[in-house]
């Protein structure tokens, strides 16, 4: 696309033009052929990806919020940081981020103007072969790609897609590889059981990098240590070389002591909640260690570990949207996931009754994800997103009705509609009463956009909710305690 395309466009038009032009195309279909587009396109932009040191992250649950908070510790130790997530929750530029905000406007309408060339050119070569346009997730990569190069990002945190081995990011080599945890997910895409994931995900190493691992079942590790070795990547091992030693929930999130191969990083403040977020921040601080000690684990400056804590974020995740009643959204979508989501519930808030509003994707298993909301939600109402991909509304409903019980389970055909009949259904129920929306990313999307626009209360602190705080920005970060040494782990080197 070149400027004359919209010169009278302004900066929030033109985004909107290129998202039509990105939107507009199909999911990835043949996994081979997208590797082959996506590295023509680059090779015809010079090859951008050839000029960033790379963090490279995959797994089945856990990778984006290890992602962000792996992306603020870098930023927060003096490094120009990029971040590449997926998906998004509100603008297309969310998911390219630089210095921890989103690409901007006139950056997207100047990149784009620099990038359509070669995606058009890929896209004429891959009809004339019988072949589909490069795909949304093909062109978000080649732009994400050109816009980290653009802006001489020091480190890009590098999030994949799906999988990892025939993902549109694999590209990229990536000093670091970073491994969350692994569960069968995604049916129609992995093939051979967990196995399977492990030898998919496994695909990111490339040769002479160093791994960073969440603890994983003996049949993934089997294939992660089998491919590491084949590429002469070392590994640390959560477990072996790290863990979280001790955490404890506080107002606005936990504190916790996290053991590294090189130090304890005693009492360091996360606002994020549940233990599978205390697993996520080990392997993020571990991961910013490894890299930031060239392959070597180096212990991190203290205050810019606090620092960077205190700045991670996780739209989405376990995330209070709204007061009045209170409003949660979480992007969990697999049985893993919302078992992590279930605990978490437990341990942070104290609601007398709690309204479920669940929608899901035709290809994830409904059955596994309503089976683990159903013992913490006391009536569910069903709906579905505007994606392509989703389940019908009243075909989950049916499945619904068979985990839950027929009084259970309501029917809303949108999620406007939905968000309206559980809070509806929390405020005339007695004592305190929740809302907790989750099933699919896409579903959390369309929920936090309805209520932005419907303007609800809101809050940030959802600790202060579960203690009966007034709803506002707290600031309880500023106030937590900061990460101090082990006496035993003396000596750190400044970053």
């Amino acid at each position: 696309m070149t400027t004359d395309v919209f010169p009278e466009l302004s900066l929030s038009e033109a985004e909107r033009e290129i998202d039509s032009h990105i939107f507009a195309r199909t999911p990835e279909a043949d996994h081979q052929a997208k590797l082959l587009r996506v590295a023509q396109a680059l090779s015809l932009l010079g090859d951008p990806q050839r000029e960033l040191d790379i963090i490279h992250v995959t797994g089945t649950n856990g990778k984006t919020s290890t992602s962000r908070m792996l992306e603020s510790l870098l930023r927060a130790h003096g490094l120009r940081t990029g971040l590449f997530t997926s998906p998004h929750l509100t603008t297309l530029r969310e998911r390219i981020m630089i210095d921890g905000a989103p690409l901007a406007q006139d950056a997207l309408v100047r990149l784009w103007q620099q990038v359509s060339p070669a995606i058009h050119a890929v896209d004429q070569a891959s009809i004339q072969r019988g072949g589909p346009r490069m795909s949304f997730f093909e062109v978000l990569t080649v732009l994400g790609f050109a816009a980290y190069a653009d802006a001489r990002v020091d480190v890009l945190v590098l999030e994949v897609g799906i999988g990892g081995l025939r993902d549109a990011t694999n590209v990229a080599d990536g000093r670091v590889a970073v491994l969350t945890p692994m569960a069968l997910d995604h049916d129609k895409y992995f093939t051979g059981g967990l196995p399977g994931v492990a030898h998919e995900k496994s695909g990111i190493i490339k040769p002479g990098a160093t791994v960073v691992s969440a603890l994983q079942r003996d049949e993934a590790a089997q294939v992660i240590v089998a491919a590491a070795a084949q590429r002469q990547a070392s590994i640390f091992w959560e477990g072996a070389h790290m863990a979280v030693s001790d955490r404890r929930v506080v107002p606005g999130g936990q504190v916790m002591t996290l053991r590294t191969a090189s130090r304890n990083y005693v009492d360091v403040f996360v606002p994020l909640h549940g233990e599978f977020q205390a697993q996520n921040a080990l392997i993020a601080l571990s991961a910013c260690e490894v890299f930031l000690g060239a392959g070597v684990p180096r212990a991190l400056h203290l205050p810019a570990v606090a620092r960077g804590f205190a700045g991670a974020t996780s739209p989405g995740r376990l995330e209070v949207v709204s007061a009045e009643p209170t409003v949660i959204v979480d992007a969990a979508h697999n049985p893993h996931g919302i078992a992590a989501l279930a605990d978490t519930l437990r341990e942070t808030f104290d609601f007398d009754r709690l309204v479920g509003v669940v929608a899901v994707l035709a290809d994830k298993d409904a059955e596994g994800i309503l089976a683990g909301l159903a013992g913490v939600m006391d009536e569910v109402v069903i709906t579905q997103t505007r994606s392509h991909r989703a389940a019908e509304a009243e075909r989950l409903a049916e499945k619904a009705r068979m985990v839950f019980g027929v009084d259970r389970v309501r029917v809303a055909p949108s999620v406007p509609d939905a968000i309206q009949m559980a809070t509806t259904l929390a405020s005339e129920a007695p004592g305190e009463a929740g809302v907790l929306v989750a099933g699919s990313i896409t579903l959390v999307a369309e929920a936090r956009r309805h209520l932005q626009e419907t303007h609800l209360p809101r809050t940030v602190d959802a600790q202060a909710v579960m203690d009966g705080a007034p709803v506002e920005d707290t600031g309880v970060a500023a106030a937590q305690p900061q990460p101090t040494e082990d006496a035993g782990n003396s000596g750190a080197v400044s970053a």
